[in-house]
């Protein structure tokens, strides 16, 4: 489980689509840019390869209910 979901633009133009996010996963602060075709990179640390599938799968949940189900 993923904690302390934050995300906000990376433009200050809002209809620009992209954004920063940031959470806790297993103790570990992540960062990454979430652009709006899905794509997830990650910025410093990596997930393991093993957690980056279900990861990836609550960040699209979170980014569907905070951006897109306005």
């Amino acid at each position: 489980m993923l904690t302390h979901f934050q995300w906000k633009p990376l433009y200050s133009d809002d209809s620009l689509p992209g954004w920063s996010i940031s959470f806790y996963f297993k103790k570990h602060l992540y960062q990454a840019i979430y652009n709006s075709n899905g794509n997830i990179e990650f910025n410093g640390t990596q997930p393991a390869e093993e957690d980056k599938e279900n990861l990836s799968a609550m960040i699209h949940e979170l980014m569907i209910y905070h951006v897109y189900d306005k």
